[in-house]
């Protein structure tokens, strides 16, 4: 694995790539979607294909579910970026605010995302679902935007396996995450509002 740091590259699918996404569409599809809404870029907007191709649905292209813009970065592997970048790169994980590369902030990219997944949930029928198709950056920020969560404390959600997803839902007190990572269909959990 090269561990290159992709940002808003648009690359499309390997063949591994593909076969995850079509396991994906077939465990996302028994949830019986009522909507689905990916970003713009190859790798998300074929990974939707999957899942449409087996639902009937259409889905919605939004930019502003586009990974996080990483500037000069972007194209490298991680020990390149060290070795280029490494003072940035330090701050960074210490989870000072760093405009990786010169590109965005992660608030910046919440600010961008979250409301285009209240938007489409706004739009869905009682008890509805709504599949977003992202990137894990993206995600991880739009997860912690919707719980509330203070930008600091947003890498605590830990990243995304390719193909893999979060459930939220909406609880007494607002959203709820539900499962984080998930590669397999959600189970009621005991004591979950009802």
């Amino acid at each position: 694995m090269e561990r290159r740091f992709q940002g808003t590259t648009d690359i499309e699918l390997t063949e591994t790539g593909v076969a995850q996404a079509r396991r994906a569409a077939r465990l996302l599809a028994a949830m019986k979607p009522d909507a689905v809404v990916a970003s713009d870029l190859r790798r998300a907007a074929d990974t939707a294909a999957e899942l449409a191709a087996l639902t009937g649905l259409e889905v919605t292209h939004d930019p502003g579910l586009r990974e996080t813009y990483a500037g000069a970065w972007q194209g490298l592997t991680h020990e390149e970026i060290i070795e280029r970048h490494g003072e940035q790169y330090a701050a960074w994980k210490r989870g000072e605010p760093v405009r990786r590369g010169g590109g965005e902030l992660e608030t910046e990219v919440a600010e961008r995302a979250a409301p285009v997944v209240l938007a489409h949930a706004d739009r869905l029928p009682d008890g509805g679902t709504l599949v977003v198709v992202s990137h894990g950056g993206t995600i991880r920020t739009t997860i912690g935007r919707l719980l509330g969560l203070e930008s600091g404390s947003w890498e605590a959600l830990g990243g995304l396996t390719n193909c893999c997803w979060s459930v939220l839902g909406e609880g007494a007190r607002g959203w709820r995450l539900l499962e984080h990572n998930a590669g397999t269909l959600p189970e009621p959990v005991l004591g979950d509002d009802d």
